[in-house]
């Protein structure tokens, strides 16, 4: 599978966004997929996840109740609405997958870039 990350792009602080994650090829049916970022001159970071047959979400800390991840089976389809975004949420964002539940994500997508101003 291999995933394309659409919807970043510049808002100010405050503002929303909503990130897709398309996977390409057949249903995904994996153990999950999970939304990253990485910001300039640091590691990529785990932002969120979520279980692809229960829909049980996983959060980072510091975006716990701004941010929600969802799916649309059907679209093959991963979302990622990020509300009362901050500066320190830009950086480019990618989804990778975890087919087997061991927590080795995989099949990085190419990213797609939020920048918030201040």
């Amino acid at each position: 599978v291999q995933f394309v990350e659409s919807g970043g792009g510049l808002v100010q602080a405050g503002g929303s966004l909503r990130l897709s994650c398309t996977a390409s090829g057949p249903a995904f049916s994996g153990y999950q997929v999970g939304w990253f970022r990485q910001a300039p001159g640091r590691e990529r970071e785990f932002v969120a996840s979520i279980r692809w047959s229960s829909g049980s979400t996983y959060y980072r800390f510091p975006v716990e109740g701004r941010f929600t991840i969802s799916r649309d089976n059907g679209k093959n389809t991963v979302y990622l609405q990020m509300n009362s975004l901050q500066p320190e949420d830009t950086g480019v964002y990618y989804c990778a997958s975890d087919p087997g539940g061991s927590g080795d994500f995989g099949s990085w997508g190419l990213g797609t870039q939020v920048t918030v101003s201040s």
